[in-house]
């Protein structure tokens, strides 16, 4: 039995210490808001925060995150209240929705080290986040919209 916490509550999981985080937060927890995608952390839709940085979960043994804060799509707000869930909704970022909860993450990771990121600095924090919908105008665009929520105060 490991205890790891996870969206600010700890939880006991019993799994080998080798088994990916990713699966562990899915069939374990059951919190399916993070998703499999390619299974060697080059796509980002299994992203989620450690200690607030975006990290790719698939690839990331459970053995790794003891003593750690462990964030899901489903802890950043309980209620789409999030900046960037905001902006997301607000612009209509989704297509297909797949790739999105990775987006959201790393997104939201991005604007808590730099509140005002450029395109340029979007596209290089985005750019391990695949989007098979070509979402990618529309995501540079609610990046740059919860940016401005976070100024105004209108999201967390």
């Amino acid at each position: 039995m490991i205890t790891i916490t996870v969206n600010n509550q700890m939880v006991n999981v019993d799994a080998a210490p080798d088994t990916p985080l990713l699966w562990v937060l899915r069939d374990h927890l059951g919190m399916t808001g993070t998703k499999f995608g390619c299974g060697m952390a080059l796509c980002g839709a299994c992203t989620v925060h450690i200690d607030g940085d975006a990290t790719r979960s698939c690839v990331l043994p459970l053995s790794a995150v003891g003593g750690k804060s462990i964030t899901t799509i489903e802890g950043l707000s309980l209620n789409r209240s999030h900046a960037v869930q905001k902006a997301w909704l607000e612009i209509d970022v989704p297509q297909c929705g797949y790739c999105q909860s990775g987006q959201i993450m790393s997104a939201a990771a991005l604007l808590k080290t730099n509140p005002k990121p450029s395109d340029a600095d979007i596209d290089a924090a985005m750019s391990g986040n695949i989007c098979r919908c070509g979402t990618y105008p529309r995501i540079r665009k609610a990046i740059h919209r919860a940016a401005e929520l976070l100024e105004t105060g209108a999201g967390k």
